[in-house]
């Protein structure tokens, strides 16, 4: 989202992002400006330097979406995390602007080890303080944004639901920064297209609707069926295929928050890869649900219980 706004406002910045945007069409380049926009995680640099590679990069305006306990490959537990997110935030120039959430446990826990740095916060359900907004319908597709309890304008976009609502104000907020009006923000974001594999169309045949999503963490997958639930309504079923894939997954630390994490899906159907370290019948699961472990069974029993008005929404990393 900051990319395309600093793109739309004549810019030019550089990006390299874990997606590939539907306004660029591809996930990086150099551009022509100073601006550079970088998503980043927590992840390890190299096998000769054990640190997240996010502290190599110096930024002058930061984002924190968020802090969960991610990659069990790589780190013991949250603490170990919020050490990494803290030498982030001492890599802040004393001029620089760090961009989080309100209403964050984990991350007041790691600014309390030190700020330097101006601070604004976003919260997409406080309007009395910091970046905040009213949704105009359900699914966020169309809201007020306030900074401070006012006004500052209206969006309406393709995008929806609360987690894309909370980048929209962190990426404003950023773009502010660097000297975009809240308002061209707007502008561009009603014309931004979205992101491949968060919540794409693949297709629709029969009246059922098939989405493919990036989602691989509790949180992520929680967040997105709300989202589609919220477009969708109440009354239409969502089929939720899940693939457990990545390394945390597959060490099964998450197992407890995954099984609480399908609320609002009518179905879940799980495909239990290779290389699983526990099995996905152990999942107490409070939804309708079955697994797989032969991909063509999957297929064959989605197909089978798929009626028009359904939709489908298909979760790996």
């Amino acid at each position: 989202m900051l990319a395309w706004i600093l793109d739309y406002a004549g810019l030019e910045p550089g990006f390299l992002i874990g997606g590939v945007p539907e306004n660029f069409g591809v996930s990086a380049r150099l551009g022509n400006s100073p601006f550079f926009v970088v998503e980043a995680d927590e992840y390890d640099t190299a096998f000769f330097d054990k640190r997240s590679k996010f502290v190599h990069y110096r930024p002058r305006t930061l984002i924190i979406n968020n802090i969960e306990f991610d990659h069990a490959d790589i780190f013991p537990d949250l603490a170990a995390i919020q050490t990494q997110f803290h030498h982030l935030v001492r890599t802040l120039p004393s001029m620089g602007l760090l961009i989080a959430p309100q209403a964050s446990l984990a991350v007041e826990q790691t600014l309390e080890k030190g700020l330097w740095s101006p601070l604004e916060v976003f919260n997409a359900d406080a309007v009395d303080t910091g970046w905040s907004c009213r949704p105009l319908v359900a699914d966020y597709s169309s809201m007020e944004v306030t900074l401070a309890g006012a006004v500052v304008g209206t969006l309406q976009w393709g995008l929806i639901g609360h987690h894309n609502a909370s980048n929209a104000l962190a990426s404003i907020a950023a773009a502010r920064h660097a000297g975009v009006p809240v308002t061209v923000s707007l502008e561009a974001l009603a014309a931004f297209k979205g992101i491949k594999r968060r919540l794409e169309v693949k297709g629709e045949v029969g009246g059922v609707v098939v989405y493919d999503d990036f989602a691989h963490h509790p949180t992520a997958i929680q967040t997105t069926i709300s989202g589609l639930r919220a477009r969708v309504g109440s009354s239409a079923r969502i089929l939720a295929v899940m693939e457990p894939r990545s390394n945390t997954m597959k060490l099964g630390v998450t197992q407890k928050a995954l099984a609480q994490s399908f609320s609002g899906a009518d179905q879940v159907i799980f495909f239990e890869p290779e290389g699983l370290g526990w099995r996905v019948e152990e999942l107490a699961v409070p939804e309708e649900h079955t697994h797989f472990r032969e991909l063509d069974e999957l297929v064959e029993h989605v197909v089978t219980e798929a009626h028009e008005g359904d939709h489908i929404l298909v979760m790996s990393n």
